[in-house]
C-alpha cells in the first residue's frame, strides 16, 4: 500500500474526524496526552477509534507511522 495514503490527514479521516488542516489543528489544540498516557487510552476516543488504534499498532500496520506522528503531536 502506498504510504502517502496513510498520512496524518487520512488517519483523521479513518478515525471519522475532519481531515481539513484547520480541523486537525483545532483537534490538536484541544486535546493532549499526559506523559505516561498511551494514545489509545485517551478519554477523547470513542470505542471504535480506540479499537482501530490498538489493532493497527498491534499489527504494525501501514497506519503506524501516522499514528506515531499523532501521538507525538498530542504530547506538545
Amino acid at each position: 500500500m502506498d504510504s502517502q495514503l496513510n498520512d496524518l490527514s487520512n488517519l483523521f479521516s479513518q478515525l471519522g474526524l475532519d481531515k481539513n488542516p484547520d480541523a486537525i489543528e483545532h483537534f490538536l489544540s484541544k486535546h493532549s496526552l499526559k506523559s505516561d498516557e498511551k494514545l489509545e487510552d485517551a478519554a477523547f476516543w470513542n470505542p471504535s477509534q480506540k479499537a482501530f488504534l490498538i489493532e493497527e499498532r498491534d499489527q504494525d500496520a501501514d497506519w503506524c507511522e501516522a499514528i506515531d506522528e499523532l501521538d507525538t503531536l498530542l504530547r506538545h
